[in-house]
């Protein structure tokens, strides 16, 4: 059984020194750990996997954590999902002049394709030797068996060309 948790906080090492010990005290093991710095707040996400009773414990343990520090955390249990094996991996990488509706954008065009988006990660960032904020973005993503690979990329190309947008799509060679 999997339990995957967001957590927010504004003191990354008590985030990870009051999360840690309640993962091992109710024998639960993390198969994935991600964490970051938010400005002045730090967040992170796991995924942890256990029997139901170690899965129980550990959520019990998760009030009492949130009770006594300024942590909040957020726990699903995730419906395993088979993957499709002729999926396709991709990544795509965009760059742009920063506008409230990139993300937005990219996400509708794959969305409406029917293309699974793994992993999103984005900045803005003050360009070099201009005084403009850009916007870059990288997607994995997983394109179905009934798209045709040559007209997506077309698609997807004049679809950016539109929207002022560079970008790469290429397969993720593992």
């Amino acid at each position: 059984m999997k339990l995957a948790l967001t957590v927010l906080g504004h003191n990354p090492s008590t985030l990870i020194s009051d999360i840690l010990p309640a993962i091992r005290d109710s024998r639960c093991s993390i198969l994935e750990l991600r964490s970051s710095r938010l400005v002045q707040a730090y967040g992170a996400y796991l995924l942890i996997q256990g029997n139901w009773n170690q899965i129980a414990k550990f959520e019990s343990a998760l009030e009492a954590i949130q009770k006594r520090t300024e942590i909040k955390i957020h726990a699903i249990r995730p419906e395993q999902k088979e993957k499709g094996r002729d999926y396709v991996p991709y990544s795509l990488e965009t760059i742009s002049l920063d506008r409230d509706n990139i993300i937005e954008s990219l996400t509708a065009f794959l969305c409406e394709r029917e293309i699974e988006i793994e992993e999103i990660t984005g900045s803005a960032y003050q360009a070099p030797y201009i005084q403009t904020s850009v916007f870059s973005t990288r997607f994995i993503i997983l394109i179905p068996p009934q798209l045709r690979l040559l007209a997506l990329r077309e698609e997807f190309l004049d679809f950016c060309d539109q929207l002022n947008i560079d970008a790469i799509l290429e397969p993720i060679k593992r």
